[in-house]
């Protein structure tokens, strides 16, 4: 059975991007849908059973109607192919209030061919033209669902979150449970898992998520476990495989370093008892790059200009229709030397650029507790030798030679 495992498509993603004045739609929302017709495109092509996708199909809880058109436009080719398809609920996917419908649960509502959609935990068995597939599903949970309302108002912070912990393991435990060992199994889950190395998500929440140990999903009960809501692809276990995807296309600079794709899961065949052959291996796509150039301006560069052309162009391959930002760092009496007009001129093949100056400003020299412009000129002299720690000898004649200067200087041409 050949399954492909993929998560965090966020629709709807348009930083960076430009308008596209045929169709008015935002170059990265179709940067993003890009990533997901290569997703279609493979399924199709090499003949999968099963695409889980773990959750997180748009950016916002409601998406707009253009979004959803175009994702659903990608299911139904799946759908139509004969290609099962598991979606789950993640935390983007979950509406505002409790009784409102998420976005996905359209298909499910319509009972579109092929198509399951799962927003509790939950065990489903799948129908692919390989056979029965069991997926035990663990979407993205509210504290309100874990948690009675009573329960969290009488706890702190650190018992609701060890509360909720202890109730995510407890669903799957439960899940386990309804498990049929006969049968294929995977865990489909869109949660933090401790341990895992987070990406752009970081700053959605890092530190308040509940975490599950790996110990909970990594048990002979599945054959594979297939994870969404970390944005860096990886693998936290082998034996069975705890597999993050990360997201399909880069959110910002932090993932500009990152692979994106998506993970091919096959699961063998066995003798009742034995554990079934699994290999799995990750799948790029091709996505929109990002490029960061940094460049230190030395304060007795002739040629500031000269030298962030030359940093931009020894990157020139890559510039062109990435996202890239210039960060200049240089002293604040030189940024006049820039020109902005060749810069631009630099980055013109870019698909996006930014660039941002980091103006160095003059350390004024302190002696001691004082700052020299506290000092008379005499007093700085000293402090001034003492500092450079000059023979008494030269120091003295420096500071006579100093005291008739300032005579004369203020004593005036006379």
């Amino acid at each position: 059975m050949k399954i492909l495992h993929f998560a965090d498509l966020h629709l709807g993603v348009e930083n960076y991007g430009r308008t596209d004045p045929a169709t008015g739609l935002s170059s990265r929302f179709n940067d993003f849908l890009s990533a997901l017709d290569q997703v279609v495109d493979y399924a199709i092509d090499e003949r999968v059973d099963l695409v889980l996708f773990c959750g997180d199909a748009y950016k916002t809880r409601e998406p707009t109607q253009t979004q959803q058109r175009e994702f659903a436009r990608r299911i139904s080719r799946l759908s139509a192919s004969d290609v099962a398809l598991f979606l789950l609920v993640g935390n983007h996917d979950l509406p505002n209030a409790l009784g409102r419908a998420t976005a996905t649960e359209i298909f499910d509502t319509l009972s579109v061919r092929n198509v399951y959609v799962s927003s509790r935990p939950e065990v489903v068995r799948v129908q692919t033209r390989s056979g029965v597939v069991q997926v035990a599903s663990l979407p993205w949970l509210r504290r309100s669902v874990l948690l009675s309302k009573e329960e969290a108002k009488s706890l702190g912070f650190d018992q609701v979150k060890q509360k909720m912990e202890q109730a995510l393991t407890e669903a799957v435990n439960r899940n386990i449970s309804r498990l049929d060992p006969a049968l294929p199994s995977v865990l489909c889950g869109h949660v933090w898992m401790a341990g895992a190395s987070p990406g752009s998500e970081k700053q959605m929440g890092i530190g308040q998520d509940p975490a599950l140990l790996l110990s909970s999903v990594a048990v002979p009960a599945f054959d594979y476990v297939a994870l969404g809501h970390i944005h860096r692809h990886q693998v936290l276990y082998d034996s069975p495989p705890v597999v993050y995807s990360g997201s399909l296309e880069r959110v910002d600079f932090s993932e500009e370093a990152d692979d994106k794709g998506f993970y091919v899961v096959e699961i063998g065949q066995s003798p009742p008892g034995v554990k079934r052959p699994v290999s799995y291996a990750f799948h790029p796509v091709k996505g929109r790059r990002f490029l960061t150039v940094s460049v230190d301006i030395d304060p007795q560069d002739i040629d500031p200009t000269g030298t962030v052309l030359r940093a931009i162009a020894g990157k020139a391959g890559d510039v062109r229709e990435a996202v890239v930002r210039v960060g200049i760092t240089l002293p604040e009496q030189m940024q006049a030397q820039l020109r902005d007009d060749a810069i631009r001129e630099a980055l013109k093949e870019a698909h996006y650029y930014a660039v941002v100056r980091d103006l160095q400003r003059e350390v004024r020299l302190r002696m001691g507790q004082v700052a020299v412009e506290e000092l008379t000129p005499l007093e700085a002299l000293k402090k001034f030798l003492e500092w450079k720690k000059t023979p008494d000898g030269e120091a003295k004649q420096l500071i006579e030679y100093g005291e008739r200067l300032i005579a004369e200087q203020v004593a005036g041409p006379e």
